[in-house]
């Protein structure tokens, strides 16, 4: 008897550590070490979603480009996107095809190239503050924002970086063939990077879909396609095992348990930055108050335990 479904948002950490080089070896061993605990999730009867980032690798991909520009045609975000959800669809599917051997479980893996759909009028378009790709000089800036239209930023002193924009999600394109794949029992990769960011034409081309050079936060579109496919838990995998009050002080506080309402009065109190657990706890708020019936934030090695209630955060209503 299949349980509801349930979406692991895998963190980076999970592929790529910071420490690495990060070399496709290395990237297939941490996502070896990582499934090995989603395992444990597949046994209990879960049917299930993987989304994943991508941070690293994009980055990677944009300094080839940068490299390889006066050879071949550059790519853009989107395509990059794209190829990693690919490329790395490609090594979770197999790394758990093998993991599910080895264990005697037998469920059919599949990843979709995913696109979210965005508000091409969002915030965050006239106004981009995500750091993508390699660093450039003071002295190429100029050149870079006239030629390529690029927005140039400092970024915290190493040097300057394009900025992109990381719109809020809305939908999953392909949300019902990920529903009905997942409900039949396949275990569905998707969303990976946060999805290809596409916004509905409704100028040149009526209802047409088109790609927008951004990108989007994996665990929010994760609670996007967790509610539109029906999914009771989000999983969000991270580097630590709990959420915490003062982080990384002498007085942090480790929390057990987090009501919706806490966690927006905790982010009011500035706890949880937008470039740490910010944008996870929001996912947690966005998919609780959109029908979810919980989010559990852990690391990877406690994601079994956590979701038997000894380990992790949990985030209910309230």
């Amino acid at each position: 008897m299949r349980k509801k479904p349930i979406v692991v948002a895998l963190g980076g950490n999970a592929i790529t550590r910071e420490f690495e080089e990060g070399n496709i070896p290395q990237q297939f061993e941490n996502t070896r070490r990582s499934l090995t605990h989603i395992i444990d999730l597949l046994k209990e009867g879960y049917n299930m979603v993987i989304t994943h980032g991508n941070g690293p690798q994009v980055g990677n991909a944009l300094i080839r480009v940068e490299e390889s520009r006066h050879l071949v045609p550059p790519l853009p975000l989107g395509i990059i996107v794209a190829d990693l959800q690919g490329g790395m669809g490609y090594m979770i599917e197999q790394c758990l095809i093998n993991k599910m051997h080895d264990m005697g479980v037998k469920r059919q893996v599949a990843t979709l190239v995913t696109q979210v759909l965005v508000d091409k009028d969002d915030p965050s378009i006239n106004n981009p503050t995500k750091f993508v790709g390699p660093f450039f000089k003071k002295e190429q800036v100029k050149e870079l924002e006239e030629k390529r239209g690029w927005v140039m930023k400092e970024d915290k002193g190493r040097g300057y970086r394009r900025v992109v924009p990381s719109p809020i999600p809305k939908g999953v394109v392909e949300k019902d063939i990920i529903k009905h794949l997942v409900d039949t029992g396949v275990v569905v990769i998707a969303a990976g990077g946060g999805g290809i960011p596409v916004y509905i034409d409704h100028t040149r081309h009526e209802g047409w879909l088109e790609g927008v050079d951004a990108v989007i936060d994996k665990d929010l579109a994760s609670a996007v396609l967790g509610l539109e496919i029906g999914a009771e838990k989000l999983i969000i995998i991270t580097g630590v095992e709990k959420v915490a009050l003062k982080f990384g002080t002498p007085e942090q506080v480790n929390l057990d348990r987090l009501t919706v309402s806490e966690a927006k009065k905790y982010m009011a109190q500035g706890e949880f930055p937008k470039g740490s657990m910010g944008p996870k706890i929001q996912a947690a708020i966005n998919f609780i108050e959109g029908g979810g019936k919980e989010v559990i934030i852990t690391s990877i090695e406690k994601t079994s335990q956590a979701l038997k209630g000894n380990a992790g955060t949990r985030i209910v209503a309230g």
